[in-house]
């Protein structure tokens, strides 16, 4: 919880990690795109504010002390949500899997919701994975990486016949949120396997399903938010447009959240720290803090109310993932009405 100006502000984190880029991680052979992939991470890192830079080495592969630290305890988080990827094609024990995440839900579980992951490439396989995994860890939501490769593939659509087979075996679960990293190409992933477009077909078609789309299809600004602003059930997850852009690029972030505010709106925005990239403390505070500018090119963007900062900031991930909100921390029902 966080709280400013006598207003307190219910914090949920929807797009967490907990990962292992370790160097004795790195899959034999495969050490330059694993080293590549977290050297792009790092430079994402470079985009917060100086004194929040980490270590290269301590960047490689936090420890439960450093999560606890950084999201709990000075990061004014209620509840986080980690997403898993796996990217075993570069990393020997996976880089960010759900064992991985859920081995903290023994200290933070009332706190803490790991997300699962599947790959219709890999068929029964992935999917029996998938199930024992959520017998285990009960998971409310899947996390999808799109431009992940596999073998010989470089990349799927949410519109392939077997990922529609997937998504219909995980709405049978009950499992209801699906988060898609629609966002910056990482290196050595394609630009092209990030496009928004198999998000527009597959919401359409699973309108029961929540598409939280992660980094809102940047740089496709304008392709996600005229989808978005059609889809009743597409949500635009904020992690990388908060850490990477508030600070670095000022005009960039007050453009990019004007679209989304007008198109999208803001029952429809959550916030995302994409941890360990950017620590949570100081998005949360600058969040909290920021306005759009008053300057000429802005003009015709949405100021920024409180109400609107609460729901980005936490009471919409909560209402997707069924959290309890304190009821001094709920917005009363004019405010809290659906746009």
């Amino acid at each position: 919880m966080y709280e400013k100006n006598g207003e307190k502000y219910f914090v949920v984190d929807s797009h967490s990690h907990f990962w292992n880029a370790g160097r004795d991680n790195w899959v034999p052979g495969a050490e330059h795109y694993a080293k590549g992939w977290i050297d792009c991470f790092y430079g994402y890192h470079q985009l917060g504010p100086p004194e929040t830079h980490w270590d290269y080495e301590k960047f490689l592969r936090p420890t439960p002390e450093d999560v606890e630290r950084d999201v709990f305890v000075e990061g004014h988080v209620d509840h986080t949500v980690f997403q898993s990827t796996y990217l075993r094609e570069w990393y020997r024990d996976g880089f960010n899997t759900a064992d991985q995440n859920a081995a903290l839900l023994e200290k933070y579980g009332d706190r803490w919701i790991v997300n699962g992951r599947w790959d219709a490439r890999d068929g029964e396989a992935s999917w029996t994975e998938f199930t024992e995994d959520h017998e285990r860890f009960g998971f409310k939501g899947v996390k999808l990486y799109t431009a992940e490769w596999n073998g010989d593939s470089r990349g799927y659509k949410l519109t392939d016949p077997e990922c529609y087979r997937f998504l219909e075996r995980t709405q049978e679960l009950g499992i209801r949120n699906i988060h898609v990293h629609k966002g910056p190409t990482i290196w050595p992933l394609d630009k092209d396997a990030f496009d928004v477009a198999d998000v527009d077909h597959a919401a359409t078609d699973f309108p029961e399903l929540n598409f939280i789309v992660e980094h809102v299809g940047l740089p496709r600004i304008e392709d996600f938010c005229f989808m978005a602003v059609q889809e009743p059930n597409v949500y635009a997850g904020l992690s990388v447009v908060v850490g990477g852009l508030m600070h670095a690029r000022p005009k960039m972030f007050a453009k990019v959240m004007g679209e989304l505010l007008f198109w999208v709106g803001e029952d429809k925005m959550l916030f995302g720290g994409d941890y360990n990239i950017w620590t949570p403390k100081w998005q949360v505070e600058g969040l909290v803090d920021w306005q759009m500018p008053d300057d000429e090119q802005f003009a015709d963007y949405a100021k920024l109310t409180t109400a609107t900062k609460k729901k980005i900031l936490g009471l919409n991930a909560a209402r997707l993932y069924d959290i309890p909100v304190p009821a001094e921390l709920r917005l009363d029902e004019a405010a809290g009405a659906m746009a």
